[in-house]
């Protein structure tokens, strides 16, 4: 699914776009670990991704003592 389908208004940011996870989920299965998202992006629970085109990104959740150093 591209933006040129999405029917949101504002339209939804493409794949590409950095800020692409803020696109609207169009299926949702918390069982399984993963929302697709109106762009075409897979996001996964453990905020990693896999973008229409076939490429990954990886996790980057913060871990350990970067979320307690962020907190402080």
């Amino acid at each position: 699914m591209t933006t040129s389908e999405c029917h949101h208004q504002t339209p939804c940011p493409s794949a590409d776009s950095p800020d692409r996870e803020a696109a609207h989920i169009v299926a949702h299965h918390p069982e399984q670990g993963w929302s697709l998202l109106c762009n075409g992006v897979l996001l996964f629970d453990d905020t990693g991704e896999l973008l229409p085109d076939g490429r990954v990104i990886a996790p980057h959740r913060p871990i350990g003592n970067l979320l307690f150093a962020a907190a402080a």
